[in-house]
């Protein structure tokens, strides 16, 4: 499974992991942010990083980033959300609030889909898989591909308007 780490201002692709379908999202996680060379204002994902061990993660590697992760539906605020709420109780008392679409507007949540935009061109230059036998040149592949991705929004992007 290729997990992918991504600066949300440039769209480059700053941390690649390539591990076995037996390896979670979330495990990875901490092995992705060790390979981030600047500091992380913010970590958003989608609501299977709603655990602990990535709050964790994230909070030991870059304590001041935002952590934007929708919590779970099931999701019940923690002991001190009275008195010292965590992120996720403020994301929690935002969606009982404003609604799940207000909290993603208001939290920055939108900006994940440039995420899955990058996901898109990586995957229309790489191919929807791996083919190659070998974990090394998988990860060659996909080294490459990141390369010429980023390469390719540094000499430019397309600037969008929306008309109507």
């Amino acid at each position: 499974m290729l997990h992918l780490g991504m600066d949300a201002e440039t769209s480059q692709i700053v941390a690649a992991a390539l591990t076995t379908k037996e390896v979670g999202d979330a495990a990875e996680v901490g092995p992705l942010l060790d390979q981030v060379e600047t500091s992380v204002a913010s970590f958003t994902a989608d609501g299977a990083y709603d655990q602990e061990g990535v709050t964790a993660a994230v909070a030991e590697r870059h304590p001041e980033a935002a952590i934007i992760v929708p919590p779970r539906s099931t999701a019940v605020p923690s002991e001190t959300a009275a008195t010292a709420p965590t992120q996720r109780d403020r994301h929690l008392h935002s969606i009982a609030a404003h609604g799940r679409a207000g909290w993603q507007k208001a939290s920055g949540y939108t900006k994940r889909a440039w995420a899955e935009a990058a996901i898109g061109r990586l995957k229309r230059v790489v191919g929807d898989g791996l083919r190659s036998r070998t974990d090394g040149r998988r990860a060659t592949k996909v080294d490459a591909a990141v390369h010429a991705l980023n390469r390719m929004l540094e000499l430019g992007r397309p600037i969008s308007v929306r008309v109507a």
